[in-house]
């Protein structure tokens, strides 16, 4: 017998095992994958020293993630932060750059950059309070109301114009686009402004960093810490039923709600399963993976400054192309993320070569070839690209589908974004982890506050799991959190 089983060990599922073991309870983890991290993964996919991260790459809530600040990751885990956050390609040789530095964003965007410091000067001074408001929900401090509501007040002004927001250049809008993609799919909602800004502010504030070494450097000291308090681990065991597990009081599934109706069977409520099965999935990803024997020569040096590039061109085309997605079919200009995270940290390639990480937005389900979208894309901006790659590897949505079942149809956000899903994820509720089977809590993506490499989704889940289950006090649960040594 064991107090508690895990189902998946990506950074949610890793963050309710660190809140149950911190409480003394004995605690095993199981991953369908031969490796842990979920997202979160760094493997040589090419190459001996050449560091891919599989998934996930640049990590602004990981620095905002309260459950990760309590916790003391930047003592354990270096965070090398850009000067250019973020860079939107506009066309080739021209872009626009959005510095963690807000002052010389506004300088660089010249006329436009009096409205950019209304939409994200104060955002990005209380992007503490943000974080806890957003990364919190759904209980929200009283005093970081303020911060939410002046969030979304931006967030429909800004969607309601267009993306244009009285600017006078198409440079700021296109950094507003690029933005709003990372909702990837119905890039002009209200939804996905949401999601925009919010990032945006973290440029403007903490940055958005790569941590030295990849993403696995995140899972590592999690997983050492488990170790360290003597919690099991399986790996190459796929849970596909419940009874697999009941040898366990609290289980925590991180899984999407289709997969949970798939291991839960019968031991689901009806009236569960059926807004577990009206939960929706987005569009997908397809990503490429190269080593280069130099740097990509971009036309416009600034975007070599950038820990994350978009290839989208003007607003208008990125919305667009967004809009395709969602109806089935890839626009002729996709929008194509690029991260060259060898540019900042050494770790990740021998002395003068380097890894090349990009991801192009599909629809659901795609199968097509997405190395060939991708380096013509980059090529545009950065011509000479593909007479410098050594080797390169590609997975369709398909692929990733595959890769990682939380990824349904390619969604690395593990369900659509829209503002119901935002408020009600993956059901409207104070307590949207439960799952109403006896025992048994969501604690993926899928459930809030949303995708990204936070932890939160697991920490929340945790604690109000050993509350109602263990009868512990989630006061002092949250009071008392785990923490890193260093």
């Amino acid at each position: 017998m064991t107090d508690v089983t895990v189902v998946g060990s990506g950074p949610n599922g890793l963050a309710a095992a660190m809140v149950a073991a911190h409480s003394g309870l004995r605690v095993r983890v199981i991953e369908a994958s031969g490796t842990l991290g979920g997202g979160a993964r760094t493997a040589e996919l090419l190459e001996s020293g050449f560091r891919h991260d599989v998934c996930s790459a640049v990590h602004p809530m990981a620095l905002a993630s309260p459950f990760f600040r309590e916790a003391g990751l930047e003592r354990v885990v270096e965070f090398l932060v850009p000067e250019v956050s973020y860079a939107q390609g506009i066309a080739p040789g021209r872009s626009a750059l959005a510095y963690r530095d807000l002052e010389r964003t506004i300088e660089g965007l010249r006329a436009d950059g009096r409205v950019w410091r209304g939409l994200f000067a104060a955002p990005a001074a209380s992007a503490g309070r943000l974080g806890a408001a957003t990364l919190g929900v759904p209980r929200v401090r009283p005093s970081d109301v303020a911060s939410l509501l002046g969030l979304g007040t931006r967030a429909a002004a800004v969607a309601a114009s267009g993306l244009r927001a009285g600017f006078l250049d198409d440079g700021a809008p296109a950094l507003l686009a690029g933005l709003a993609a990372h909702a990837i799919g119905d890039a002009h909602s209200l939804a996905a402004m949401i999601v925009g800004l919010t990032l945006g502010a973290h440029a403007h504030a903490g940055g958005w960093p790569v941590p030295r070494g990849g993403s696995q450097s995140i899972v590592d000291v999690m997983v050492a810490w488990l170790r360290a308090r003597s919690v099991e681990f399986e790996t190459g065991h796929r849970v596909s039923d419940i009874g697999e597990v009941a040898d366990s009081r609290l289980v925590f599934l991180d899984v999407t709600p289709r997969a949970a109706v798939s291991i839960l069977g019968d031991a689901l409520p009806t009236g569960r399963r059926r807004r577990y099965e009206r939960f929706t999935y987005g569009p997908g990803v397809a990503k490429v993976d190269y080593t280069l024997d130099e740097p990509v020569p971009w036309l416009d040096p600034g975007l070599a400054r950038s820990g994350t590039v978009h290839l989208g061109g003007p607003a208008a085309t990125v919305l667009a192309g967004e809009r395709e997605i969602t109806r089935g079919r890839l626009s002729d200009e996709p929008f194509v993320m690029v991260s060259v995270p060898s540019m900042f940290d050494s770790t990740r390639a021998p002395a003068g070569k380097h890894v090349v990480w990009a991801y192009v937005h599909t629809p659901s389900g795609w199968d097509g070839d997405a190395e060939r979208i991708v380096t013509a894309r980059i090529e545009q901006f950065a011509p000479g690209f593909r007479d410098l790659i050594r080797a390169s590897t590609s997975r369709s949505a398909v692929g990733y589908a595959e890769y990682n079942e939380n990824y349904v149809g390619g969604d690395i956000s593990a369900g659509r974004t829209t503002l119901r899903q935002l408020v009600g994820r993956p059901v409207l509720s104070l307590e949207p982890w439960r799952t109403g089977a006896p025992g048994v809590y969501l604690c993926s993506s899928s459930t809030a506050p949303g995708p990204g490499v936070h932890g939160m989704a697991g920490a929340h889940a945790a604690r109000l799991a050993l509350a109602r289950e263990f009868g512990m006090d989630a006061a002092e649960l949250a009071a008392d959190p785990p923490r890193f040594a260093g």
